[in-house]
């Protein structure tokens, strides 16, 4: 018997733009015909991981990229996840934010952290002791700028006295904001402030932020009013057979992974303690799944009840995957997860 659907489920889509091997140019026009089948297929949103100097990341400027992706859809929302306010200004933060909304016609959703891997912003002269301040400041100036004409904040970071805001987001009051955390205390400040969540981690794990999210009576609707998305990330190869998958899966998991440690290699730095070391470990952990259509359709229905997540965040380009290998898995995923659902 097939699992019943969420009645409120969204598909969306999360990318690294990690590595692939191709020339940097190729991969971006790879990229944006993904985004252009996602917006046919009616995904919700394409997100986009912000990293620097690193083959984890060839998106170093998600908001660039993400400019070009919507001149090429029509309906699919955009936005960085997350946006590295402890890297830039919040002033240059909010004008480009402004900018890409317009751009879009209103299609941005922003999501905003700090970055985790301090080696990132050290080589932008950010000290890992000031990360969590700037972030905090900037993040309150951001969501002050987006409802004031003039801006003016002294703190220990940052300070601007009577700053003529001349442009405002296309979305009024401002565009859904997202937050990535694995920490239920981030999930509460989500809720009280009307943002998004974005996770990722076993389902178990997962629902012990989203417990969170509820525990305190929250909003339980974005800054627009919409209700709130609690988003559970998985990277997913849909395949012909089981074994058609995996062997899809498995080599582009490690080309993904060997991306994702270069910093940490390079630095000896210890990768972070639930990374997935292996395929199987990427497997055994609910990182990944990989399978037919049918079996990948059961897992994700079984992690999001698990999880008590409403938001899929699919990774179906990572690695080495052929383009016509992460188009299969997203019209895949589209057909075993939209089914009925309004």
């Amino acid at each position: 018997m097939r699992k019943a659907l969420p009645s409120k489920l969204a598909l969306g889509i999360f990318d690294h733009l990690d590595d692939d091997g191709s020339t940097i140019a190729r991969q971006y026009e790879d990229r944006i015909r993904l985004a252009e089948a996602c917006d046919r297929l009616g995904f919700y949103a394409y997100h986009l991981a912000e990293h620097h100097c690193s083959p984890h990341g060839r998106s170093p400027s998600p908001n660039l990229f993400l400019s070009s992706v919507a001149q090429r859809t029509r309906q699919l929302r955009i936005g960085p996840l997350v946006m590295l306010l402890s890297l830039c200004h919040p002033l240059r933060a909010f004008e480009e934010i402004c900018m890409l909304d317009h751009l879009s016609g209103g299609r941005v959703e922003l999501g905003i952290g700090r970055g985790s891997l301090p080696i990132e912003l050290a080589y932008f002269g950010i000290d890992a002791h000031t990360v969590p301040g700037r972030y905090l400041e900037a993040s309150e100036i951001l969501m002050k700028a987006m409802r004031h004409a003039t801006l003016s904040h002294q703190g220990k970071h940052f300070e601007l006295n009577n700053v003529p805001l001349t442009l405002k987001p296309y979305q009024r009051p401002q565009p859904p904001t997202w937050i990535a955390t694995n920490r239920p205390e981030s999930a509460c400040w989500a809720a009280a402030n009307g943002a998004n969540v974005a996770c990722v981690g076993p389902a178990s794990l997962v629902r012990k932020i989203t417990d969170a999210f509820h525990s305190d009576g929250g909003h339980n609707t974005d800054t627009n009013d919409q209700p709130s998305f609690l988003g559970l990330l998985r990277m997913i190869v849909v395949g012909q057979s089981a074994s058609h998958a995996y062997s899809l899966a498995a080599p582009a998991f490690e080309r993904w992974l060997k991306s994702f440690k270069f910093l940490y290699d390079l630095n000896a730095v210890q990768v972070p303690p639930n990374l997935p070391l292996s395929f199987d470990a990427a497997i055994e952990s609910e990182l990944c799944v990989v399978g037919t259509a049918a079996f990948v359709r059961r897992t994700l229905l079984d992690h999001l009840d698990e999880a008590g997540a409403n938001y899929l965040l699919c990774q179906v380009a990572f690695g080495d995957l052929p383009l016509d290998a992460s188009l299969y898995t997203a019209m895949s995923i589209q057909s075993e997860l939209t089914d009925g659902v309004g």
